[in-house]
C-alpha cells in the first residue's frame, strides 16, 4: 500500500510534461523583437553561502543580417586564461538553429543545421576529426540562445511552459533535452548603477538533472540582469549583468566639435609648471625650505577643452565617490579626440600649446620631485659641577637636513576669450 502514492507520482510526471506548453521555434509564443543586436557584458561568479568567488567575464554580441541573428558568447576566465568563443546563428524570426561552432581548451566543434545535422568535431588531445551526422526527431533551439528565448516569451504569474535544447556532448547519444519553465513571479531587483528595476523570477527546471535555474528578467525591455543555476553541494554559479549601457550623465560629447577646438584655432598657450617650496610633506611641524621644483624636461603636460559634458562627469562621480556604493562612470570612449600633448621642452618647466579655439580649457600635469627641510635634533647636554656638587645641564641642539621624494599633481582651468589671443600660465602647485 505505502508504494501507491510513489507509483502514483511516476505516472504522473509524463501527464505533466505533456500538459506544460509546447515551445519550439517559431512559436506563437516567441517575440524576437526583445532580442536586441547589442554587446552586453556579465561577470560570473561561483556563490557558497556568503562567499562570492569571481570567475571571469561572459561577453553576448549580438547582431543581425539577412534576417539571420548571429549571438557571440565568449567567457574569459578571470585568470586572463583563453577565453572560450561560442558562435550562434538562428532565423531571426523564428528562433530555429541555423549554425554553431565553437573553441575550447581540447576541442573544436562546427554544425551546420537542417533535416539533417551536419558537421565535424576535432580532439586536441588524440588530433582526430570526427564527420558528424544527426537525425533528431523533435525540434530544437541551439543552447547558445536559451538565456535570450526565455525572454521572448509572454513572462507573467502563472506562465509555464516546456522546450526542447539541442547541445552536442561527443560521447553522449543524447542531443535534445528538455527544460521546464516552472514558475514565474514579480520580483524587484536592485541594480548597484540604476537602483530598483521590476522584473520577472522566472525558474526553469532542467530535467534530465534536475538542476534549477533562476532568470531575472526586466519586465520592461526584457534585460537579463542576473542568471543563477544550481551546482553539486550547495555551489550556484551567478551571472550578473554590468550594464554596460550605463550612462548617468545627460551631456552629450561632441567629438567633432572638441576636435576643431584644439586645433582649428590661432591662439596659443604658454606656461610654466612647478612646485612650489611650501609644497609637499610637512614633516615634524617643518616644512621644506627647497625653492621652486621644476617639472623634468620631458614631463607630460595634457590640455583638453571644458564642457557641459565634463563638468558634468566631474560631479556625478564626485558622488559616487562619497557614497562608496558603485563604480565610477568612465569617460566617453571618444573622450581621447579632445586630448592634446605637449612635453616640458627644458630645465625650467616651459611648455606651449598652439592652434586652439576660444574657449575654456583644462591643464593638468603629474610629476616627481626632491624637497628637502631643516630640522634640528638633541645632540647632547652639558653638566655643571661646583664644590657642593652638581649645578645643573644645557640641552645642546644640532641641526641637519633631509630630502624626500615627493609628487605633484596639478590642474588649471585657462579661458581663451578671442581667436588669436596668446596666454601665459603658471602651472603650479602651492
Amino acid at each position: 500500500m505505502k508504494l501507491y502514492p510513489f507509483i502514483f507520482a511516476l505516472m504522473l510526471l509524463p501527464f505533466m510534461a505533456f500538459c506544460q506548453k509546447a515551445i519550439a521555434p517559431g512559436n506563437k509564443d516567441i517575440n524576437t523583437k526583445y532580442i536586441k543586436p547589442e554587446k552586453s557584458l556579465y561577470t560570473v561568479y561561483y556563490v557558497k553561502g556568503k562567499e562570492w568567488k569571481n570567475m571571469g567575464a561572459l561577453t553576448y554580441d549580438i547582431t543581425l543580417a539577412n534576417n539571420q541573428l548571429t549571438l557571440n558568447n565568449t567567457f574569459t576566465p578571470k585568470d586572463n586564461g583563453q577565453p572560450t568563443p561560442r558562435i550562434s546563428t538562428a532565423d531571426a524570426l523564428t528562433l530555429k538553429a541555423i549554425s554553431y561552432s565553437d573553441e575550447t581548451k581540447n576541442a573544436k566543434l562546427n554544425l551546420n543545421f537542417g533535416e539533417t545535422i551536419t558537421g565535424n568535431f576535432y580532439s586536441k588531445k588524440t588530433k582526430k576529426d570526427k564527420k558528424l551526422k544527426h537525425n533528431p526527431k523533435e525540434e530544437f533551439f541551439d543552447f547558445n540562445w536559451t538565456d535570450h528565448l526565455i525572454g521572448t516569451l509572454p513572462l507573467d504569474v502563472g506562465y509555464k511552459a516546456r522546450f526542447p535544447q539541442f547541445y552536442y556532448n561527443d560521447g553522449s547519444n543524447v542531443l535534445v533535452e528538455y527544460y521546464t519553465i516552472k514558475e514565474v513571479k514579480s520580483f524587484i531587483y536592485n541594480s548597484p548603477r540604476t537602483g530598483k528595476h521590476e522584473t520577472w523570477l522566472v525558474t526553469v527546471l532542467e530535467e534530465s538533472t534536475n538542476a534549477t535555474y533562476n532568470y531575472i528578467i526586466d519586465k520592461k525591455d526584457r534585460r537579463l540582469w542576473q542568471r543563477e543555476m544550481s551546482m553539486a553541494n550547495g555551489m550556484w554559479e551567478i551571472t550578473v549583468n554590468e550594464e554596460l549601457d550605463y550612462q548617468p550623465i545627460k551631456n552629450k560629447f561632441d567629438k567633432e566639435a572638441v576636435a576643431r577646438q584644439i586645433s582649428g584655432g590661432n591662439s596659443v598657450i604658454i606656461g610654466t609648471a612647478y612646485a612650489r617650496s611650501d609644497s609637499g610633506k610637512r614633516l615634524g611641524g617643518l616644512v621644506n625650505t627647497a625653492k621652486k621644483q621644476y617639472a623634468p624636461r620631458g614631463t607630460e603636460i595634457t590640455l583638453f577643452p571644458s564642457s557641459a559634458y565634463y563638468e558634468e562627469w566631474v560631479e556625478v562621480n564626485k558622488k559616487i565617490r562619497k557614497q562608496k556604493k558603485m563604480p565610477e562612470v568612465p569617460l566617453d570612449s571618444d573622450f581621447g579626440y579632445s586630448i592634446k600633448k605637449s612635453k616640458v621642452y627644458d630645465d625650467q618647466g616651459h611648455f606651449e600649446f598652439a592652434d586652439l579655439m576660444p574657449g575654456t580649457y583644462v591643464v593638468m600635469v603629474s610629476f616627481d620631485f626632491s624637497n628637502s627641510y631643516n630640522y634640528s635634533y638633541v645632540s647632547g647636554y652639558t653638566n655643571y659641577y661646583n664644590y657642593y656638587g652638581y649645578q645643573g645641564s644645557t640641552t645642546n641642539y644640532g641641526t641637519a637636513r633631509q630630502s624626500y621624494t615627493d609628487k605633484a599633481n596639478i590642474e588649471k582651468r585657462v579661458s581663451i576669450d578671442k581667436d588669436g589671443e596668446k596666454k601665459e600660465i603658471n602651472l603650479k602647485e602651492i
